[in-house]
C-alpha cells in the first residue's frame, strides 16, 4: 500500500509541475534564427542543446548524462545526436537515451518560432516532466503488473543486469525483481577503477531487490531453480546471467600485495599499498596501462612487464603502443617487454621481487596483476546452456541461450556482431554490457529487439584520452590522419579494403562520427579513410560530413549551412 501510495503521489505531482510549468510558459529565452544546425544556449539556469533537423527546431540538455561531455560538440545524425566522448545518443525530439553508456534521459525545452526567432522555455515543463516521467524504479513497483514473473538476476556488479532491471521498470513490469551479486556492493562504474579512485555506487534506488555477497553454484533449468553458496535456492520465470570474469592469476598469488584489479576494494587498496612504493604492473593492456598512469605521482617507482613487443599491439596497434609507452616512459615508468613472469619471490610473507624469464630480477613492494580474464561461468557446467571454447555463454541477438527463459549478457556472453557481420564476439566493456541489458529486459517482456550496438570504448592515459569504436581484430592496414607521435590522430583500421574500428586522440568527435556511420550500417572503404588522411585539412577534419558527400550526419557545431 505504501508503494502504491508513492506512486499515486507522483503522479498528482506531475500533474501539478505541468500546471505551474504552463502558467510560466511566457518565461522564454529567444535566439535569433539562425542557419546552424547545433549551438550551445543558456536558457535561464539551463545549458540548452538547441537542434535544427529537417527544419524543426528542438531543445534538450547540453550536458550528457554519463560524464557531462557538451553535446553541442557532438555529431548530430538524423533525430539523435551522438556524445563527442564516450558515444552515447540521445533523441534531440524527447530527449530520450538511444544509446549507452548513458545514465539517463535528458530534460527537453519548448521550442517555438515567431518573428524570425527561435524561443527556447526556461526549461522547467521539460525537465520537470521528464524526471517525473523517469523515476527511478524502485518508486514505480506498485504501478498494475503486466506479468506476475520472478526475475533473478546472478551477476557481478554488472551494468547488464542494472539496465535490465531499469528497462523493464520503464516498460511497467510490476512482477518481482531479485538481483544478485556475489559482491558486498550495489552495481558500480566498473570503468573508473583503473582511471580513478574510489568509485560510487551507481544506484541506490535497486538496494531493497538486491541481494549481496551472495555467489550462485548451480543452476537448475528444467526446474527453474539457481542456488547459492549458502545452501538457498531461488525460483524464477526468466534469468539473466551476467557473472561477467575474473582475472587470470600469476605466480606469487598468495603473497601480501599482490593485488588484482577486480572491485571498488581493489582499488582502494592499491592506491594505499602503492604510495610511496616500487610497484609492478604486468600486462599492458587497458588495465595495466591505466594504473600506470594513474601511479606515475604517487609511487616511488613504476615497472610494467609484457608479453607483446608493445602495448595494445593487437588492440591499437603497433603505432599507438610505441607512443603510448613514450607517454608514461616520460614519467619515468620503465617498460621491460617480450618478458614474462617466471617467480615471484617473498620475505616474511610478503612480495619482495619479481624475476622474469629473461633473468631479470626487479625489486617490489606491490605487484599488480592484469594478464587477461576468464569467464565466470563455472556454475553453469553441467547445464544444457551452450557455451563455446572459452566457456563464454552463446546468445543470439536477442540475448537469449539456448535454453528457453535464460538470457545471458555482460562479459560472460558471446553474441553476433552486426557491424561486424554477424560474427560471434565477447567485447567486455561497460557500453555494450548496458545494451545486452536493455535487449534483454525488452526481449523478457516479448518486444522483439535486436542487438544493433556498435562497440564504443576509452582509456586515460595521464589525462588524455583514447577513444575507440568498431571491432578491428583481424585488421591487416591501418591509415593514420595526423601524426601520431604528435599525440593528435585519427586511426582507421582496415580489413578486406573496409574500415572496420577507429581509434583517435585530441580529435574529438571524429570516433563519434565513424560510429555513427557503422551504426547506419554504411561502409567507409580505405579509399575513403585515404581521402581523409591526406586531403582533408587537420583544422577541419571536426566539420567533415562523415567522409561522404550527401550525408546527413554533421559534427558542426553552430554556424554551418544546412
Amino acid at each position: 500500500m505504501e508503494k502504491l501510495s508513492l506512486a499515486l503521489k507522483c503522479s498528482k505531482l506531475l500533474r501539478k509541475l505541468t500546471y505551474y510549468a504552463r502558467q510560466i510558459s511566457t518565461r522564454c529565452t529567444h535566439i535569433r534564427l539562425c542557419v546552424c544546425r547545433m549551438m550551445e544556449v543558456e536558457v535561464g539556469l539551463h545549458n540548452v542543446l538547441l537542434v535544427r533537423s529537417e527544419g524543426i527546431y528542438s531543445a534538450i540538455g547540453n550536458q550528457c548524462t554519463h560524464y557531462g561531455a557538451p553535446l553541442s560538440k557532438g555529431v548530430l545524425s538524423g533525430h539523435r545526436v551522438r556524445c563527442p566522448w564516450h558515444g552515447a545518443c540521445f533523441n534531440i525530439q524527447t530527449g530520450d537515451l538511444e544509446e549507452y553508456p548513458g545514465m539517463d534521459c535528458l530534460p527537453c525545452h519548448t521550442v517555438k518560432v515567431e518573428n524570425n526567432k527561435v524561443y527556447v522555455s526556461n526549461g522547467i515543463l521539460g525537465l520537470s516532466v521528464r524526471v517525473c516521467a523517469q523515476v527511478p524504479c524502485v518508486y514505480v513497483v506498485a504501478c498494475v503488473s503486466v506479468r506476475d514473473g520472478v526475475l533473478s538476476f546472478s551477476v557481478s556488479a554488472g551494468s547488464a543486469s542494472l539496465v535490465c532491471a531499469e528497462t523493464l521498470r520503464q516498460e511497467n513490469f510490476g512482477g518481482r525483481i531479485i538481483m544478485v551479486t556475489r559482491d558486498n556492493l550495489l552495481p558500480y562504474d566498473k570503468t573508473r577503477l583503473s582511471k580513478v579512485n574510489y568509485p560510487n555506487s551507481l544506484s541506490e534506488a535497486f538496494s531493497s531487490s538486491v541481494l549481496l555477497s551472495w555467489q550462485a553454484m548451480s543452476l537448475d533449468t528444467e526446474k527453474k531453480k539457481v542456488t547459492f553458496d549458502d545452501g538457498s535456492v531461488q525460483s524464477y520465470d526468466q534469468l539473466l546471467i551476467s557473472t561477467g570474469s575474473k582475472g587470470l592469476e600469476c605466480p606469487g598469488k598468495d603473497l601480501e600485495n599482490v593485488k588484482m584489479l577486480e572491485t571498488p576494494e581493489d582499488a582502494r587498496q592499491i592506491h594505499v599499498a602503492c604510495m610511496g612504493c616500487h610497484i609492478v604492473i604486468v600486462g599492458t593492456s587497458f588495465v595495466g596501462m591505466e594504473v600506470a598512469s594513474y601511479m606515475t605521482d604517487k609511487a616511488s617507482s613504476i615497472t610494467v612487464i609484457g608479453s607483446s613487443e608493445l602495448p595494445y599491439q593487437k588492440t591499437l596497434g603497433p603505432e599507438i603502443g610505441k607512443v603510448t609507452m613514450m607517454m608514461l616512459a616520460e614519467k619515468d615508468v620503465a617498460f621491460y617487454m617480450n618478458d614474462n613472469v617466471s617467480e615471484v619471490r617473498g620475505e616474511n610473507g610478503k612480495v619482495k621481487e619479481v624475476v622474469l624469464k629473461s633473468g631479470t630480477v626487479i625489486p617490489a613492494d606491490v605487484l599488480i596483476v592484469g594478464i587477461g580474464v576468464i569467464p565466470n561461468s563455472e556454475f553453469l557446467q553441467g547445464t544444457p546452456i551452450a557455451m563455446d571454447s572459452k566457456s563464454s555463454v552463446i546468445v543470439d541477438k536477442c540475448m537469449r541461450t539456448n535454453v528457453l527463459e535464460v538470457f545471458c549478457g555482460g562479459d560472460l556472453a558471446t553474441f553476433p556482431l552486426t557491424m561486424a557481420k554477424d560474427q560471434r564476439v565477447n567485447i567486455g566493456h561497460w557500453q555494450m554490457a548496458q545494451a545486452h541489458g536493455r535487449v534483454a529486459a525488452l526481449n523478457m517482456l516479448n518486444i522483439p529487439t535486436e542487438l544493433n550496438s556498435v562497440p564504443y570504448y576509452w582509456t586515460v592515459l595521464l589525462g588524455k584520452n583514447i577513444r575507440y569504436t568498431g571491432y578491428g581484430e583481424g585488421y591487416t592496414d591501418i591509415v593514420v590522419k595526423g601524426k601520431v607521435e604528435e599525440q593528435k590522430f585519427l586511426a582507421f583500421y582496415i580489413k578486406d579494403d573496409e574500415v572496420i574500428a577507429a581509434a583517435s586522440l585530441n580529435y574529438d568527435p571524429a570516433v563519434s562520427a565513424v560510429a555513427e556511420r557503422f551504426a547506419a550500417g554504411n561502409t567507409i572503404t580505405k579509399k575513403e579513410a585515404e581521402y581523409v588522411a591526406t586531403h582533408i585539412p587537420l583544422s577541419h577534419c571536426k566539420h567533415i560530413i562523415i567522409f561522404s558527400p550527401g550525408r546527413q550526419t554533421d559534427t558542426s557545431t553552430h554556424g554551418h549551412t544546412l
